[in-house]
Formats: structure tokens, C-alpha cells, sequence
């Protein structure tokens, strides 16, 4: 602490909580017991124990917004009005703008800290010292003065989905009292940090009372992939004040509060440290002040510190920053949720400020520890965090010292995007200057081999501080610790973009030269596109599917359309060549056509038309007729793989997916226990591989995945003089899945097949009839759910998992394959897991009694 910070606390603990502002950052010399002292401070000036001292500079929330906060939500505007005033008023504080919503509504920030430290120069000298502080190059000296003397950036954000408010309000009350308070307990968070404070990150979901975005997106699950602007320019100004802690704060539908530690699984890659904080600083800090105020909380919740694409993990990960879910049961009074999200971030504040020199050194240290293991090659191992029984998977003694992507022409734009991915995180990204000899390549999918690999590849060393980002970004297998997961169990980039690459664990010395950086790649545009319809289904799937669609269009492919619902569809299908249908309900879907509908989409399909349909969108085809592809529940626990499929190469569906110096047409799909398709008439243009085949290989959870060897996964039939193209599975998933995207492309906008299916095409009528009955009697057994809960255990395990079921007077199906049970819990309404009345306390109890292979919620 400076010596002006050490006098403002003294003078609080001797004179009632006074103090001014301090002269800028700590100095070496005031911290040279900082440890020690920050106890001493903590236990003369416990955190939300002192009476606040107000100053009056700033004015008070109610005479900015016209009422207290806490009396009720505030909006987006209402907001924003509240940091600009704030910011007019208190030198300690400045504003700034990370992004522009899909709707044009700016994401504002406020960063809060003593004047001198949030000036333009403290700003910049702040930046200089944290990028100093996490530069391997910077000496161990410079290291440990800068530790003493450079406040720690902390974070609160909050309202990542729209209609979970109250995180704002807190920490609007947070921003306040910051800007004004003079006593001990804020003069202990303002001496020892800047915070960076982002109170609503989905603006437009805030107005709109959802959960997504104006897309559809649920933001919390963006985070890598960074599609949504509001994402993108979050992560830049992270990149810009790297976090020691981040606090995302939320709403669920549990009652009580939750705050880590987290249950399993954990990531491997979690850097040691950052989970040394959450699980032995922040936890019991907050333990301690819940059970103090007896406020209800629990711990253990999956929420979620495994996949690298959520507000916790991505910090975690990605900063080596101690990130944080807090989840506030949305059932309660703002009053009620305002406060409890309020303390939850002020004891993290303070139990931060209370250790800062101690963190800001370990920060570092976790940085060079990365960098040397991946100079060593080594993998961190899994843990059993909670309430895990065993290890489902150990992470093998494997030496990863490289990763390698040769120059692919095919995959130009997907690579680019890769790159552009990996330097957008400050990973460094190299270009091979000569060939390059690699005795034990790993390419993705396939066995080791010696390569040697040609002048132009990128190269990415693990030898760098991001190498757990690294692992994370570029791994094969996800090596996932539990048998079950909260949300997807696999999201490795390079084959999310089905490029081609692989690992090498070998000491080499490459000829390289850092990449420059990469522009954002854009996709080619056709030179007379067709004209587009995009039909929207009903619910909650078909809000966030249709909008990935309409992202997809809109953002990526800059594709005109035409935006279509099951009512305007009745008006019918005239100026449309191509109609997209993404998931949805097909079955409301047909009640709202009835038949006059269906005979014309089916008509409009025959006399030429392009039906390109996935998931329910498929099962809407099969409804109306249009399709022959028989269509039945599967019974995997997979809980989001990336699983590859073999393209037929014949098939213009395959055009630009082979890789380069191979006959062979393989993607990876975003597989989520989706339904299993044979073609019927059609053609099987994709096929999932069997086990014992090259081809198969599965990335993630992969149970019951061999049940599919044989089936399809796109089904092409020629239907009069039209076409039909269904997709079992998600080819736009979260807008991630930009290796599937192609195939996607090449059916709305390729060439019809030369042969399509010409035995559909010569059916005669009364077969082809049968075959539409027989392929709608399977589709109408599929479960009709909404968006089930998915519980996939031993079928020894069955009878105490549905006792579990009915003791929450839950409505569900269940059905058995082989030595699996399979239950789908109802959830009508679409809610998530965090919406969820009981899914979350359901799924802790259940790993008390078993082992689930699968805990799926949406």
C-alpha cells in the first residue's frame, strides 16, 4: 500500500472509518509485509461491518434515476444515465463504451479506483505494468516490484442474459459507493485495486425481458467463439485490463444463493492457482459473511468451470483470473436480490484487495508455470473436484509441445479464422520460414506418423503463457473427468472449423516468423444467390435457431431473405427458392399450417422448390411430406461431442469440404444426442462411420455413439421437381460450427446432385406414399418435451433415478437401450438450467446415488 493508503486505514481504525485519497499505486516499501498488514486491516475493519462514510460528491441514485435502487429493475438507459453521472461527478471514476449490441444499444463500463490510478496516465501506467507483470521476459525483480506496487483490476459484470437483473443493480450500488464512500472498508478495496465494473452485458435482452440476445444467442455461451458483438468487445476490453478476479453475476431458479466451489467437472487446464483462489480465498470469504447475515446459499453447482465458452471459465482459463458464477434465485424481491448480489461482490472485492500483493505474485507465477509446461510438454491432470465418485477419464502421459496447421486452400477462410481466434488471446502464432521435419505428428483423428511439413504452416508453441488457453482452444480430446456434463462436453476449435492439423510432442528448433495479424475472414459471396426464405418455429429452440440463422445471413454470409413464421407461411411461398428451417416445434408447426398448409408447402417443394431443414426443421419436412427419412430418438450420452461423418465426395454437399491431398469428404459435427435418420428415398450424403473404421472418432463424451455406425446424418431426396436436404444434427450450431457452416452453404446455395436420388425421383406414387406414412409413424413417436432435461444413467441405476423424478413430481419418459436408461424430464417453457426450478438441485442428488453417464440441460 502506499503510505497515504496505509494512513487512510489507520486513520479509519483509530478515528471511525475516515480517509482521503491515496496518491496513486502501492509502493514496495509500505508492502513489504502486506500480507500480515491486509489481516491485521481485514480483522481491525471487517468487510461490510463499518458504518459507510459518504463524502456527497456523488449524487445519490435516486436523484439520478428518480428512485432508490432496489425498489424496482433498472433499464438499460436508466443505467447507463446512472454511470454517466457518476462519472461527471467523482474523479475516481471513468466510463467508457466495450461494444454496440446487435440493436445499437452501447455496453458501458465504468472503471472505479483512486484518482490517480484511473487518470489517463494511471490508466496507462496500469496497463504497462500488468502486461510487464505477465511477461515471462520482465526479470524477477522488476516482477516483484511491480507486485508490490500495482493495484489488482478486478471485474464485476453481470446480466449476460437479459432477464436475470438484479446483478445491475448491485453493481450499480457497488459503483457508488466506491465513488463516494471514505471509510475503511472501501478505502481497503479502493488502496489495493481498480475494478471494472460492466453492469449489463445483453442490453437488448434487458429490454426485452429474454434471456438471449436480439439474435437468439445465449451470451454465456459465446465467449470463445465471440460471434455477438457485445461478446467481442467484452473480451477486447479484458485484453485490455486483464482481471485478477472476475464476477459474473446471474439469476437461477433455485432458491438460496450459489457461489463456488464448483461441482464436477472441472477442466484440466484450470490453472492451478486461479482454482487455488476460487475454492480457498473467495469460497469461504463468502461463506463466512452468507452465514454471518444468514442469507441461504449452497455450493457444488455445475455452473460452470469445464467448457472454455462461460463467464467463469474463459477468465479462468484464458487471464488465469479467479472467475466466479454467482447465481440469485430470480423469484425473490429486487430488494431482496440487489442485497444478496451486492454482498456476494463486495466480500470478493474485499478478500481480493486484503491479499494483493500475495495474488498479483501468484498471477504471475501461474503465467511462467504455464510457459514452462509447455516448454516441457506436459498436460495438467483432472481432478475430482465435488461430488465426483472416480475419474472418468485420466489425461494421458502425452507430450504436447507444438501445434501445427498446414497452408490448406480449402480451409483458407477457416484457418484464418482459427489464427485470428488464437492472437485475438494473446497467443503467439507462428509461420514456417522453411520445411519443417516432425517425427511423431499427431493429426487430428488419425494415428501418429513422421511428416515433414511444407514452408508456409502455422505454427503454435505451447511455450508461451497462454499455453492453457492454448490446450483449451486446440486440444483432439477434452480428456473430460466426469461421465456427464453440465451443457457440451467437447468445443475444440480446429474441428469446429474442420481444419486439418495436429500436435507434436518432439524438441524442435523451427525456421518461423510471428503470423502477422489476421483480418476477419469473409466468406465469398455468390455471384446470383436464390431467393432465401427462413421459416422460424415455434418456442424457444425456434427463437435461438432461427436466430443463429438469421446471424448467420445477416453477418456472415451477407445473404439476403426473406423472414418467415408458420402464419405468414400460409400466404405462401411465391418469390422463394430455398426455404431454410431450422429447430424448433414441428409439431406445433403443423397444427398452425393444418392441412391446407402442408399440402401447399408440399406442393410448393414438388413443383421446384429447395427444402433444407435440421434437427425438428427435418421433422417438419417428414411431416409434410416432403421427406422419407425415418426418424427415431436415440439412446446416446453424448451431451454435445464433436463427432465425424463421412460425405459422400459425390455430392455437391461435399464441394470444398475435402482436405487438401485427400479423396476423403469427413467433418465434424456438433453431435447433442440428437435423433437417429435413415434416408428412406433419399440419399445418405453424410454417414456416421462405424467404430472399427478409420473414420470414426469422437471428441467428448461419446457413450453409446457406435449405435449410429451406418446412419445418416444429411439425407438428399429428390422430391417432383424439387429437393429436400435434412440434417439430423445442428449444421449452424451456436454459430460455432463453421466447418459444418460449408455444407450448409453448399445446400442453400449449391447445385442440385446430377442423379439426385433418382430412385425417389422414379417412385411410383403409391410406394412413395407408403414410404411418407412410414417415416411420419416414426416421427410422431419422437418425444414431445419442449426442451428436455436428458438423464442418461446404468439401467441399474434406473429405479433410484426415477424415484429422484417423482419425488420432484417431475414429468418425464423414459426408455431403455441395452444397458442404458434414458430419461427426458418435460420443460415445456424452454427454460435453461440456471431457469430451472429443480434441475440443478435434481442433478446434485443423482450424483449422490450414481454415476449418471449424461446430464444434459438445455
Amino acid at each position: 500500500m502506499a503510505l497515504a493508503g496505509l494512513i487512510s486505514l489507520s486513520t479509519g481504525l483509530l478515528g471511525g472509518c475516515g480517509g482521503g485519497e491515496g496518491p496513486g499505486p502501492v509502493s514496495g516499501q509500505a508492502a513489504a509485509g502486506s500480507r500480515e498488514q491486509a489481516a491485521a486491516v481485514t480483522s481491525n475493519c471487517p468487510p461490510l461491518q463499518a458504518t459507510p462514510v459518504f463524502q456527497g460528491a456523488v449524487p445519490k441514485p435516486e436523484s439520478v434515476l428518480g428512485f432508490a435502487l432496489g425498489s424496482r429493475e433498472v433499464s438499460s438507459a436508466e443505467s447507463d444515465r446512472f454511470l454517466q453521472a457518476v462519472d461527471g461527478s467523482s474523479a475516481r471514476v471513468v466510463t467508457g463504451v466495450a461494444a454496440t449490441s446487435v440493436e445499437g444499444r452501447p455496453l458501458r463500463y465504468a472503471i472505479v479506483g483512486r484518482e490517480a490510478n484511473v487518470s489517463a496516465m494511471g490508466l496507462q501506467r496500469l496497463q504497462d505494468a500488468v502486461r510487464k507483470l505477465r511477461d515471462p521476459a520482465t526479470s524477477a525483480a522488476e516482477a516483484a516490484a511491480l507486485a508490490a506496487s500495482t493495484p489488482a483490476i478486478l471485474w464485476i459484470s453481470a446480466n449476460v442474459h437479459g432477464n436475470e437483473e438484479s446483478g445491475t443493480d448491485a453493481a450499480l450500488r457497488v459503483l457508488h459507493e466506491l465513488a463516494d464512500r471514505q471509510d475503511c472498508d472501501a478505502a481497503r478495496i479502493l488502496d489495493n485495486s481498480v475494478v471494472v465494473i460492466l453492469p449489463i452485458q445483453n442490453p437488448d435482452g434487458r429490454e426485452a425481458d429474454t434471456r438471449r440476445n436480439a439474435y437468439g444467442f445465449d451470451m454465456n455461451r459465446d465467449w470463445f467463439a465471440r460471434t455477438q458483438p457485445e461478446t467481442d468487445g467484452k473480451l477486447e476490453l479484458l485484453r485490455q485490463y486483464p482481471p485478477l478476479l472476475f464476477i459474473d453475476a446471474h439469476e437461477m431458479g433455485q432458491k438460496k444463493y450459489f457461489f463456488p466451489p464448483n461441482a464436477d467437472p472441472v477442466y484440466h487446464e484450470v490453472p492451478d492457482r486461479a482454482l487455488a483462489w476460487i475454492n480457498g480465498l473467495y469460497a469461504p470469504a463468502l461463506a463466512a459473511e452468507f452465514r454471518r447475515q444468514k442469507i441461504a446459499f449452497f455450493t457444488g453447482a455445475t455452473y460452470d468451470l469445464y467448457a472454455a465458452e462461460y463467464g467463469d471459465s474463459v477468465p479462468t482459463i484464458g487471464f488465469h483470473a479467479a472467475g466466479m458464477t454467482f447465481e440469485k434465485h430470480n423469484g425473490d424481491a429486487i430488494a431482496t436480490r440487489l442485497r444478496e448480489q451486492y454482498v456476494a461482490m463486495w466480500s470478493s472485492l474485499s478478500a481480493a484487495a486484503a491479499q494483493r500483493q500475495r495474488l498479483l505474485g501468484e498471477w504471475r507465477l501461474s503465467q511462467l508455470q504455464a510457459r514452462d509446461q509447455g516448454q516441457a510438454g506436459l498436460l495438467d491432470p483432472n481432478i475430482v473436484q465435488d461430488d465426483a465418485k472416480s475419474l472418468h477419464q485420466v489425461v494421458p502421459a502425452l507430450a504436447v509441445r507444438h501445434y501445427f496447421f498446414p497452408d490448406d486452400p480449402l480451409r483458407r477462410r477457416e484457418l484464418a479464422q482459427l489464427v485470428r481466434r488464437l492472437q485475438r488471446m494473446d497467443v503467439q502464432v507462428w509461420r514456417l520460414s522453411a520445411p519443417l521435419q516432425v517425427p511423431d505428428y499427431r493429426p487430428y483423428g488419425a494415428a501418429p506418423r513422421g511428416v515433414t511439413l511444407p514452408a508456409g504452416s502455422y505454427w503454435v508453441p505451447m511455450a508461451q503463457r497462454q499455453k492453457h488457453w492454448i490446450q483449451a482452444m486446440l486440444h483432439e480430446d477434452p480428456y473430460i473427468p466426469t461421465s456427464y456434463s453440465y451443457d457440451v462436453s467437447a468445443w475444440s476449435n480446429p474441428l469446429l472449423l474442420n481444419v486439418s492439423g495436429g500436435s507434436s510432442g518432439a524438441v524442435l528448433s523451427p525456421q518461423a516468423s510471428l503470423a502477422s495479424a489476421q483480418a476477419a475472414p469473409a466468406w465469398a459471396a455468390p455471384a446470383a444467390p436464390p431467393r432465401i426464405g427462413l421459416l422460424e418455429l415455434p418456442g424457444t429452440a425456434g427463437f435461438e435457431s432461427a436466430g443463429a440463422m438469421r446471424y448467420l445471413f445477416e453477418k456472415a454470409w451477407s445473404l439476403p431473405y426473406t423472414f418467415l413464421t408458420p402464419d405468414t407461411l400460409l400466404a405462401g411461398l411465391d418469390g422463394i427458392d430455398v426455404l431454410v428451417v431450422p429447430d424448433g416445434s414441428a409439431k406445433e408447426t403443423l397444427q398452425k399450417l393444418g392441412s391446407r398448409g402442408q399440402r401447399a408447402l408440399a406442393d410448393w417443394v414438388r413443383a421446384g422448390g429447395r427444402y433444407v431443414g435440421y434437427q425438428r426443421g427435418a421433422e417438419l419436412a417428414v411431416g409434410v411430406g416432403v421427406s422419407t427419412a425415418v426418424l427415431k430418438a436415440s439412446g446416446t450420452a453424448t451431451s454435445g461431442a464433436l463427432v465425424r461423418i463421412r460425405l459422400d465426395g459425390s455430392s455437391p454437399l461435399a464441394a470444398g469440404v475435402a482436405t487438401a491431398g485427400s479423396s476423403a469428404a469427413t467433418a465434424w459435427i456438433m453431435y447433442d444426442d440428437d435423433p437417429e435418420m435413415t434416408p428412406g428415398l433419399g440419399t445418405a450424403a453424410a454417414t456416421f462411420p462405424a467404430p472399427d473404421t478409420a473414420d470414426f472418432h469422437v471428441s467428448g463424451l461419446k457413450t453409446g455413439v457406435e449405435e449410429l455406425a451406418g446412419s445418416a446424418a444429411i439425407a438428399d431426396e429428390a422430391v417432383g421437381n424439387g429437393r429436400c436436404v435434412v440434417f439430423s444434427f445442428d449444421p449452424n450450431f451456436r454459430g460455432w460450427a463453421e466447418g459444418t457452416q460449408r455444407i450448409l452453404w453448399n445446400a442453400v446455395l449449391g447445385s442440385n446432385p446430377a442423379l439426385a436420388s433418382v430412385a425417389a425421383a422414379t417412385t411410383p406414387d403409391a410406394a412413395r406414399q407408403a414410404a411418407v406414412q412410414s417415416a411420419q409413424r416414426a416421427a410422431q413417436a419422437l418425444p414431445d418435451l419442449g426442451r428436455p432435461i436428458r438423464i442418461v444413467v446404468r439401467s441399474s441405476d434406473a429405479d433410484a433415478t426415477r424415484t429422484l423424478l417423482q419425488g420432484h413430481g417431475a414429468e418425464f419418459q423414459e426408455s431403455r437401450r441395452g444397458g442404458r436408461t434414458v430419461f427426458l424430464i418435460a420443460n415445456r417453457d424452454g427454460l435453461s438450467g440456471e431457469e430451472h426450478p429443480f434441475a440443478h438441485e435434481l442433478a446434485h442428488e443423482l450424483r449422490q446415488r450414481v454415476t449418471p453417464l449424461a446430464v444434459r440441460m438445455p
